[in-house]
């Protein structure tokens, strides 16, 4: 995940650099539901509105908090489905709080209410991400349900209303990316605090849609966007947190951008990055599902690296028997293809290793959403190409478990 706001910060306001601090633990962000009242094309979950046997009960997750905590995880993301159909998911967010993490909660918004809106203000969310595809229509076929738009608009106002810091999600594919625009203009009148973009990530329903997946002149262009509305709100003195994730190229393409309009922050903004790291799944980000089931992120739900009924998350992530866990935690990875030969591995760390298994069964092949040309990542053009695939040709995948 990439916070641009603090590096553009940077640009605007130059201040001494400090050295990176390192996380205590990882980010962990915590599907404790399964159930949700939408069908959204890309949803890596696969959720649905029916009840999901086998998942943790509220007993199981605070002891599963407590490992966190003493693990030194400083960070929970709340999400599901829908955590909001989860009966206990107050009960969650209290003792979560009690216990000192940073507590976030990822919902569709349809479900925040004036009804609830106070007792999700009474838990003291850190923050409360809603995910929106787009304005009006656009969001509401991707979430396949007539209104959701406007019902998770009103979650969003509620919680700004209620003194809770609000953001909005939103995938891009090439079907909604004309919406760009207006959604930042969107949080721009709203006065929402934080615009999180993400690229696609081939996960769930998302690998079913990968061939809608935004080509790579137009990733080019909505990262132009967003690095103008961000600098925006800097220079008007009112910033606001834009945060990109899915695609660790956006640092490097950042560096390039700045190179091309701030040469004079190069030097500052390369340390930085590289102090950044790109990519850390199965470092600094974990993913626990609703049956208790560990994985590197969120987007690797096919792969399984234990279950915290059977053993402490603690235990779990430190462990690298698995090919995928190891290599994860190399420093430099072992990619190969473009990504091997990329002159910015330090900044990037490989990019998203769920897009090139998808497409090839290889965990460390060039990632297919890099969007930087060959020049830019100083290989030779066509040395390091792609193998040529379809959108759904099947591929042999190696080290995986299947999922229950």
């Amino acid at each position: 995940m990439l916070r641009l706001t603090q590096y553009l910060q940077q640009i605007v306001s130059p201040m001494p650099g400090h050295p990176a601090r390192r996380p205590s633990g990882p980010v962990v962000i915590w599907n404790l539901v399964r159930r949700c009242n939408l069908t959204c094309k890309h949803c890596y979950s696969i959720s649905a509105d029916k009840d999901f046997p086998g998942e943790l009960s509220t007993d199981e997750v605070f002891a599963v908090m407590d490992d966190l905590k003493a693990f030194g995880v400083p960070v929970l993301i709340l999400s599901g489905g829908e955590p909001l159909l989860r009966p206990d998911i107050f009960r969650i967010g209290l003792r979560a709080k009690a216990l000192g993490f940073y507590v976030g909660l990822s919902s569709n918004g349809t479900l925040i209410e004036p009804a609830n809106v106070n007792r999700i203000a009474e838990v003291g969310f850190d923050y409360v991400g809603v995910s929106l595809d787009g304005i009006g229509a656009t969001h509401d076929r991707f979430r396949q349900l007539d209104g959701a738009f406007d019902r998770a608009l009103e979650g969003i106002r509620l919680c700004r209303d209620a003194g809770l810091k609000v953001g909005v999600r939103y995938t891009m594919t090439e079907d909604n990316a004309a919406d760009l625009p207006a959604l930042l203009q969107l949080v721009a009148d709203e006065g929402i605090d934080k615009f999180y973009f993400s690229h696609l990530n081939y996960a769930g329903r998302g690998n079913k849609h990968r061939d809608t997946d935004a080509r790579h002149a137009r990733t080019r262009w909505a990262m132009d966007l967003l690095i103008e509305a961000c600098l925006l709100h800097l220079r008007a003195g009112c910033p606001k947190e834009f945060v990109t994730g899915n695609n660790d190229a956006d640092g490097v393409y950042l560096l390039q951008w700045a190179a091309r309009h701030h040469p004079e922050a190069v030097p500052v903004l390369a340390s930085r990055l590289a102090d950044w790291g790109g990519n850390a799944s199965g470092v600094n980000v974990a993913n626990i599902d609703n049956l208790g089931n560990v994985h590197p992120d969120t987007m690797w739900w096919k792969v399984t690296l234990g279950n915290v009924r059977e053993r402490p998350f603690s235990s779990i992530w430190q462990d690298r028997s698995h090919p995928l866990m190891d290599g994860l935690k190399t420093r430099p990875r072992p990619v190969t293809g473009r990504c091997g030969a990329c002159r910015h591995l330090a900044i990037c760390n490989g990019n998203t290793r769920v897009r090139a298994w998808e497409l090839t069964g290889d965990f460390w092949a060039a990632d297919p959403a890099c969007y930087l040309t060959d020049a830019e990542i100083g290989v030779e053009a066509g040395s390091h190409a792609l193998p040529v695939l379809t959108a759904w040709q099947p591929v042999r995948r190696v080290h995986t478990e299947d999922r229950a």
